[in-house]
């Protein structure tokens, strides 16, 4: 009989699963799994040695595992390739704030919305993670960051693939990482990134979870994001910005807009121009990302002059802009490279 892994389960699978153990049970296993960081059932003591050898004839547990890890010089940021059980591998990436510890997930393997300037849409897309994939990303570096006693603060979700591609997933992700028996993260402290797929963000709204919400621009007119982006072809930027009004609206939650600046390409006082001049009125904030450069994308930062300069002209014409603090350039902690990387070496 094939064994099943029990990790990703949430509280009342797993109580039906390991029936008929009482429901305890179920929680007693959670809390191994979830927060002590279990990876056989000989760690859980406080099951007796009989369910313990009834689990492993069924039963295993597995989350992610580690293939490769790099760390920043400035130990700020350390970049994970985890791995599954069938030997797909996505990137995880700790970034360490003043404000706490952050996280980046990913939540497909690969990904197939084509933009131009982006390392994980290179072999298209492998396929979708489950909810308790997603999960072993967290739990992994929550482990990783126990040995500091120290806790994962934010989670972004903004790594390789398209996250609202992968709906249902993602919502049972959600509500999962939520629960007390794994984390109990807030809501209000969970960033989703889309490159803006319209039908999607609806359904997000319906779903009524506080999340914050980060739009993919990239550009200030529908030509050049049709050059760079493929999807604005299904969704240009009047829907996309329709949509994130809407957000914003019913949730209250202010919409961040990521602007990629990529130079000679749409960084130019011009662009920045005809950004605000969108943007005027919304409920938004601007996020200036100077690219980080993927040898296989024929793309460049930025100047520094180029980067201020876009920079101030948003800020003195009405609209709130950030430059993201730039992490891990040295080691390729851009969307996908250290999967290509990876996979070169095989």
């Amino acid at each position: 009989m094939e064994k099943k892994n029990l990790f990703g389960l949430t509280l009342t699978e797993l109580e039906k699963e390991i029936s008929p153990l009482p429901k305890f049970r179920a929680k007693q296993i959670a809390a191994w799994i979830y927060q002590r960081g279990a990876n056989s059932f000989d760690e859980m003591t406080d099951l007796s040695k009989k369910i313990r050898a009834e689990l492993r004839e069924k039963y295993f547990v597995q989350s992610a595992k580690l293939v490769t890890e790099l760390n920043s010089a400035d130990g700020l940021t350390t970049k994970f390739l985890l791995a599954f059980e069938d030997g797909a591998a996505v990137e995880t990436v700790l970034m360490r704030h003043d404000y706490g510890n952050s996280i980046c997930i990913s939540t497909q393997v690969g990904c197939n919305m084509g933009c131009k300037f982006c390392a994980s849409t290179l072999k298209g897309l492998e396929r979708n993670l489950t909810a308790g994939e997603m999960l072993g990303e967290i739990i992994f570096v929550q482990n990783f960051l126990s040995r500091e006693n120290k806790k994962i603060d934010t989670l972004v979700i903004m790594g390789t693939g398209e996250p609202l591609a992968n709906f249902d997933n993602l919502m049972k992700f959600l509500r999962l990482i939520h629960e007390n028996y794994t984390l109990g993260m807030s809501y209000r402290k969970i960033t989703i990134s889309t490159c803006g797929i319209v039908p999607a963000v609806k359904k997000l709204i319906a779903e009524k979870i506080p999340v914050t919400l980060s739009i993919s621009l990239h550009a200030p007119n529908n030509k050049l994001r049709s050059e760079i982006m493929p999807i604005n072809s299904a969704f240009d930027i009047q829907q996309v910005l329709k949509v994130g009004d809407e957000y914003a609206r019913e949730t209250g939650r202010r919409v961040t807009y990521e602007y990629i600046l990529l130079g000679g390409v749409n960084d130019t006082e011009e662009h920045a121009r005809q950004l605000a001049k969108i943007l005027s009125g919304q409920l938004a904030n601007v996020n200036l990302i100077p690219v980080n450069s993927v040898d296989e994308r024929n793309f460049q930062r930025p100047t520094d002059h180029a980067i201020k300069k876009f920079f101030h002209f948003l800020n003195t014409h009405g609209i709130n802009a950030t430059v993201r603090k730039e992490f891990g350039a040295e080691i390729n902690a851009a969307c996908g490279q250290l999967r290509i990387r990876a996979n070169k070496g095989n």
